[in-house]
């Protein structure tokens, strides 16, 4: 196997630990960081025994492969200058801040011959993979993603900053076409969407129930499938999970059988960039392609229209209410 050289663009509080793992990974060799801060760069490269470069163009000379870790907002320049470059990219997700941005940088990935892969690291949450297997044709799937308020990833809309991890998982159960969307969502400590709930409806007759907060006292990251016979619960936190199936034996009445799991410690990121690694030198497609991070995307966009359509409903029946109630004075 090839051993690549990889660069980190963007060393903040997620791309430090891109550094860190590239730095050890069998397959790859650190060469460089690159940031906007001289001073964060350096210290990030010094901890790694990496080259620290302020100029994305130096750092490009010296890599094959980057990862992606700048503001949403740069997802889009950061990444097609380095495809541009002909380097293989691993950008966060999301891929981008449109869906005509994404859609040109995968057309972008497949002329230059690279690899594109979106950094939706909860596909590759241990518990996810062992009960991935156990999910097959959803009838209906409940997720719920919390957190506490934190600067961090307030340039962008709770959505993109959190639901999507969930609508990349829904979408990898091939649920079909979207047939419609329902979702409401307010600002609470951002100007952006700070909690949303979408009501997903596939052609399939799947339905997905998806709430995103970063506004919460407390954390949870659970997602809950009900199929034909069976429920799989899942705690990503916990990597804890429970497959509840129903059992019937000839002649007997039907049972529910419980089964508990536990996943390993592996972290998500490091088990992401090794995919990534291994996609790379075999030029197989990644396990989240830009294709299917432009499905993420198109999927979040839709659910930020039917809130914007939900808002402007509600504050047009508010202020008729208004009126109605300044006239009857």
């Amino acid at each position: 196997m090839k051993q690549l050289r990889a660069g980190v663009i963007g060393v903040g509080h997620l791309g430090q630990h891109h550094a860190r793992h590239y730095a050890t990974l069998p397959g790859a060799t650190l060469v460089g960081v690159c940031d906007a801060s001289p001073s964060r760069a350096q210290v990030i490269a010094e901890r790694h025994g990496a080259q620290a470069w302020t100029e994305l163009g130096d750092l490009l000379k010296q890599v094959d492969i980057v990862s992606v870790v700048v503001p949403t907002s740069a997802h889009f320049e950061t990444t097609k200058a380095c495809l541009e470059a002909g380097k293989h990219v691993l950008v966060e997700k999301p891929i981008a801040s449109t869906s005509a941005e994404a859609q040109e940088l995968v057309a972008l990935a497949a002329r230059r011959g690279c690899l594109l892969q979106v950094g939706h690291s909860e596909r590759f949450n241990p518990i996810m993979q062992r009960m991935r297997p156990y999910i097959e044709r959803p009838a209906f799937i409940e997720c719920h993603r919390l957190s506490a308020f934190g600067e961090r990833g307030t340039d962008v809309d709770v959505v993109l900053d959190l639901m999507i991890h969930d609508l990349d998982l829904v979408l990898s159960f091939n649920p079909g076409p979207v047939e419609e969307v329902r979702a409401a969502g307010v600002p609470v400590l951002s100007p952006n969407i700070d909690i949303a709930n979408a009501r997903i409806a596939f052609a399939s007759g799947c339905v997905a129930n998806v709430t995103a907060s970063r506004v919460s006292t407390s954390k949870m990251r659970r997602l809950r499938v009900f199929q034909r016979d069976r429920y799989v619960s899942i705690d990503f936190q916990s990597r804890q999970a429970i497959v509840s199936r129903r059992v019937q034996e000839p002649g007997a009445k039907p049972t529910i059988d419980v089964e508990s799991y536990q996943a390993g410690d592996d972290e998500p990121l490091r088990l992401e960039l090794d995919s990534f690694i291994q996609a790379v030198n075999t030029g197989t497609r990644p396990v989240v392609s830009g294709e299917d991070g432009t499905a993420a995307l198109k999927l979040a966009t839709l659910v930020q229209e039917a809130i914007s359509r939900f808002t402007q409903r509600h504050s047009a029946e508010a202020a008729a209410a208004a009126a109605f109630s300044q006239e009857n004075v």
